[in-house]
């Protein structure tokens, strides 16, 4: 099965996240099938916290692929899939 979730990186107390798509039983940071946005907990600006190619997203989740809970709550909070339906239409 597939899965979006966050792979860490950044240095010690400075985390940085990128936002993959990658197997579930492959370790976190391990081997990803693709890298679709990035999130950075530590940044003050909300432009530059969070971003995520929608159009990747909306593909994998209609191949069947679940988001880990952390990615759902980042991709509700910011919108982007709603967003992404309203240029569809």
């Amino acid at each position: 099965m597939v899965v979006v979730r966050l792979k860490r990186g950044g240095a010690k107390r400075k985390p940085c996240y990128r936002v993959v798509v990658a197997e579930q039983y492959m370790r976190r940071d391990g081997r990803n099938i693709e890298e679709i946005g990035f999130y950075h907990p530590c940044t003050k600006d909300q432009e530059l916290m969070f971003k995520i190619k929608a159009d990747r997203l909306r593909h994998y989740l209609d191949q069947g692929a679940s988001m880990s809970q952390t990615v759902a709550s980042l991709v509700k909070k910011s919108r982007v899939l709603e967003a992404s339906a309203e240029v569809g239409e």
